[in-house]
């Protein structure tokens, strides 16, 4: 059942993909092309899109949180970390700057897969390889233990 319940989630999630225009890589670029304001060719529009899913995110934390536990788990599983290391650094700066360069980023980019571009195709295959090096990158790494001051 919970097989079920996640396959719908990701058809929802697709398709609000789909209907917002976000698995359009050029209208992404030209919302974050900021210097077509001055033109009068910037797309705002998804700036919505992006305030909704906060919006949506930020109710449902508050409401599912509240609960004993998940419909479908035995606990939540929530992050214990809240230190800010290289990797919590790299990574969001890695996404932002192949989001501001091929106007994809991993959800919308398996969505465009549907279109049969070629530009999509190469995109998650590129995708697929940098996460694939970007773990045995992570696994070579030493394990740092930062001290406690408590």
């Amino acid at each position: 059942m919970s097989m079920l319940f996640q396959f719908t989630i990701g058809l929802v999630f697709g398709g609000g993909l789909l209907v917002s225009g976000m698995s359009n890589p050029a209208k992404v670029l030209n919302f974050l092309d900021l210097a077509a304001i001055r033109t009068g060719s910037w797309d705002p529009s998804l700036m919505f899109v992006m305030l909704g899913a906060v919006a949506t995110a930020f109710i449902g934390y508050r409401l599912v949180l509240k609960r004993p536990r998940p419909l479908l788990a035995e606990s939540f599983q929530l992050p214990t970390k809240s230190d800010l290391d290289q990797r919590i650094i790299a990574g969001p700066a890695i996404f932002g700057i192949g989001w501001g360069l091929a106007g994809f980023c991993p959800g919308p980019a398996f969505v465009a897969l549907g279109y049969g571009t070629s530009a999509s195709v190469l995109f998650v295959i590129a995708m697929l390889i940098g996460m694939a090096g970007a773990r045995m990158l992570a696994e070579r790494q030493p394990t740092l233990v930062t001290p406690s001051y408590e």
